[in-house]
């Protein structure tokens, strides 16, 4: 299952170097993320490989969840603000938001199955 996983990442770039490591030694590739307020999030196509690899490296994972990869044109001025107006109109929180590494906006949502109709 593709997921987003959420890892402490206390220190920076020794943290994402031993994450990096860990997860490139178990064949889990990073397929977008980044890393803010001490928190990294990151795509991958198999959240349960993931969260294997770093729990056996001593690495707490803070959250797995299901993600909704959306096409968004990045190049329209103001097409992330409207679809984020959708989403809050249909009342969704938007708890994670980036992009992955083919330009589709990745969303961490509440309520999935609400967003996905809001965004059709």
């Amino acid at each position: 299952m593709t997921a987003d996983v959420a890892i402490a990442v206390p220190d920076g770039a020794p943290s994402l170097a031993r994450i990096g490591a860990v997860l490139g030694a178990a064949g889990v590739g990073l397929e977008g993320g980044g890393m803010w307020a001490g928190e990294a999030h990151y795509l991958v196509a198999d959240g349960a490989a993931a969260a294997a690899a770093l729990a056996a490296a001593g690495i707490p994972v803070l959250a797995i969840r299901p993600v909704l990869q959306v096409p968004l044109d990045a190049d329209v001025p103001g097409a992330l603000g409207r679809m984020m107006r959708r989403l809050a109109d249909a009342g969704v929180q938007v708890e994670v938001q980036y992009t992955d590494h083919d330009g589709l906006k990745i969303l961490v949502v509440d309520d999935p199955d609400t967003a996905r109709a809001a965004l059709r």
